[in-house]
This record gives C-alpha cells, structure tokens and sequence, in this order.
C-alpha cells in the first residue's frame, strides 16, 4: 500500500469531520429546519426578514430580533400544521410589544378586513393582490360579530349595525356553543354558507337553561363597502326626557369616506335635528385624518334660507351642538388620537374605557403564499412629545363593559347618552 493509499481513509474521514462543523457552525447562526415542511419555513423566514429590515425600531423595542429567530425557528421546524406555524409566529411577533404589528392568514376575518383598508389606498398592493384575488369585489362570508375568549369560551362583544346578526336576534355578551352542531370557528363556521340559513347555539345567561337556537343567514361581506355601511344602519335619533340625541358608530376611520357619509348627516341629513351627539369610536379599526375634529372646532358663518311661505331654514357648517366620545380598549390607532384632541381641545367628554395604546403606524405586506404581515413602519407622537403608543386614552367618565352574558344591554353607551342630557338641558 503506497503513502497516497495510506492516507486515503483518513482524508475522508477529516473531510466528513469539516462537514459536520460547518452544519454545528450553521445551526448556531440559521434555523435549521425539516424538509417536510418548506411552506411553513418559508414563510416563518419570510415574516422575520420582512420585520428585519422593516420595523420602524431599528433596536426592535429592546429585543434581540436575531434571538427571537433562533428560539422560534426550531419550533416551527416542529410545527404540525399551518395554524400552529401562524400561532408560533405571532408569538415571536408579540416579543416585539408593538402594536400593528400581527400576521394574518385567510382563515381569519381580520385577514379580509386589512385588504379591505388597503387595497382601495395603494395600487401596488392591489396589483400584488390581484393573484389571489383576481377579481373585485374582494369578499368573505360571516354575519357580522366580533367575538372574545372569556375563561376558555366564545361570547359576542360586538354586532354589525344591519348585519345577519343583528338582524337575526343574537345579542352582545351571547356565549356561541356551536355553528351547525359544531364548535364555533370565526371564519370556517360560515365559510361558503352565504344565503343558506345556519343555525347558532347560544347561551344568554348564567344559567344553562338559557340556551337557545338562532337561525341566521350569513351573507358575503364586501370588504370594501362593510365598514360603511354598518355605519350609516347605526345612525338613530332618539327621544330622552324631551330631547332628541343623535348616534353613530363609526366602525372604521380607514377612509375619507367614513368622515364624509359622518358630516353630511351631522349637516344635512337625521342627525342634524339632533340637541346632541353620541360619537361611539368602539371596536373596528382607526385610520382616523387629523382634520376629523374640525367639525367640532371650525368656525363659519350661517346660512338662513327663507321660502316664500316663510318659512326658514338655518345651517351651519360645523357642528356646535354637545358631542360625547364613546370608547373601549379595542378604539385603537388614530381613533386614539381623535379622543386624546377631544380631551385637550374641550371638544367633549370622553366615556368608556381606557383605549387600545395603539398609536404606530402600520402598513400590510403581501407574503408568498398570499398571508399578510402587519408591519409597524412609523413610530407616532402627537402634539411633539405625547406618545399614547402602550398607554392610550384614559375617559373623562369611566365605564365598565362586562361582555359576559351582557344579554344585549350597553351601559357604556347608556352613560354616554346620561352624559349628554346634561348638556343639553
């Protein structure tokens, strides 16, 4: 055997060694994952790079991004199915403690409602859109709830105005214990059953002899018009101790439209022979232009109009009338910064409770496979140096909303109500 053939063995068995710690020395630096699952590790690195070189915190709000990558990646490598790799990656998410800032798959109405923001604001989001959704309207199927997990159960704590469920009898602080003979799923649950009646099993009270069975017909939502139009079914005028007070609830700020559809009924339509205002900013999203107070604030000159019978007419261009703010801890984003003016500025008392603390900027990126990351892009102050980011709006009156078998009441909004009477006696 010659020196060569010798060596042979040995110089593979070294190459082998190198090998091996050049992978020890990738794992320390990369997540390694398992070939089986390519969709779920493309998309975990896709959401961390996309955060990387997005976030508006180039320190990440104080955590070591580099570290949340490595804890979390062995963990999705282990993921079993796409719901799970969506849980572990808003998990790494939520390190960050900064809101917009969440990711989003089609199997969540809040997937639908973000395209529905954003598409009508960006072109080029629209365009990368346009291969999953080729077609508008973009829509999906639900009734109309928002719903919360209280101690491990599923209740109701909102119901789109005009809505299959509001129109169906089903009430704020209902618990769902099944869609269909099966366990409630916020998007699955109504998922292709749009016209076709289902029936909701609910509990309205403490006592389980309370349960019932509601029928209610889903319908698809456009995600473009929803929002609206819940917005324009809420406008009521009601008669209090001899006054008429006016109410609206703006589910969503996302949009000049929303401040339009606001100002011609405060102006011209139902609510302009209101004594006063109920403006309800719960739930939905913000979105909110920074001239949405200058209704309340601005100043003008009146216009009388007088018919030949003599009758007159007299119309101004703001509002001048009491106004009280309605909020709760999902008002969030520039609804925030809406009820922070109304309180520095006088505008009116503020009732409800503390809001969201959500005050960043946030825009949407497409992922590969169609998801949508939520990035915070833009830190936000108000007036120079007030950040409500992680602190939000405290209320004049504070209100409590237990949502557990609430069985339809609202004492937020009745206190709100109690509130402008006073004002306008």
């Amino acid at each position: 055997m010659t020196i060569k053939q010798f060596a042979q063995p040995y110089r593979l068995v070294a190459i082998g060694l190198i090998s091996v710690l050049i992978s020890l020395l990738h794992w320390f630096n990369f997540p390694v994952f398992s070939a089986s699952q390519p969709a779920q590790i493309e998309r975990f690195n896709q959401v961390w790079e996309t955060i990387n070189e997005n976030f508006f915190d180039p320190a990440f709000n104080g955590v070591d991004w580099n570290a949340m990558r490595d804890r979390y990646a062995p963990l999705v490598s282990q993921a079993n199915s796409s719901d799970e790799t969506a849980t572990l990656i808003n998990q790494m998410l939520s390190e960050l403690q900064t809101s917009h800032t969440r990711f989003y798959t089609p199997d969540e109405p809040e997937y639908y409602q973000i395209l529905g923001i954003f598409a009508p604001r960006s072109s080029e989001f629209r365009e990368e859109l346009a291969e999953f959704f080729p077609e508008d309207p973009i829509e999906y199927t639900d009734i109309g709830i928002v719903t919360t997990a209280i101690n491990g159960e599923t209740f109701i704590r909102a119901i789109l105005d005009g809505s299959p469920a509001a129109e169906s009898g089903l009430q704020v602080g209902d618990r769902i214990l099944s869609v269909e003979n099966q366990p409630f799923h916020p998007f699955y649950s109504f998922e292709g059953k749009a016209n076709q009646p289902v029936t909701v099993q609910i509990q309205r009270s403490a006592d389980p002899a309370s349960q019932q069975t509601i029928e209610v017909t889903p319908k698809q939502f456009d995600v473009t018009t929803m929002y609206l139009d819940a917005q324009a079914a809420s406008i009521d005028v009601m008669e209090r101790n001899g006054k008429k007070i006016g109410y609206i609830h703006i589910w969503s700020y996302a949009g000049d439209q929303y401040q339009q559809l606001l100002e011609e009924e405060l102006l011209y339509g139902r609510l302009s022979e209101a004594d006063g205002l109920v403006l309800d900013l719960r739930e939905g999203w913000g979105g909110a232009p920074p001239t949405a107070l200058n209704i309340y604030t601005a100043r003008g000159p009146s216009i009388t109009s007088i018919l030949r019978d003599g009758r007159q007419f007299t119309r101004y261009p703001y509002w001048n009338k009491p106004v009280v703010m309605l909020v709760n801890d999902r008002s969030r984003s520039a609804k925030e910064i809406l009820a922070y003016g109304f309180q520095q500025y006088g505008i009116g008392q503020v009732v409800g409770e503390t809001t969201a603390g959500a005050v960043v900027a946030g825009r949407p990126f497409l992922m590969r496979d169609g998801s949508v990351l939520y990035v915070a892009v833009t830190d936000v102050y108000v007036d120079g140096n007030e950040r409500l980011e992680g602190v939000g709006v405290t209320p004049d009156v504070v209100v409590p909303f237990p949502v557990e078998y609430a069985q339809g009441a609202d004492p937020q909004k009745e206190r709100a109500i109690e509130v402008v009477l006073e004002q306008v006696q």
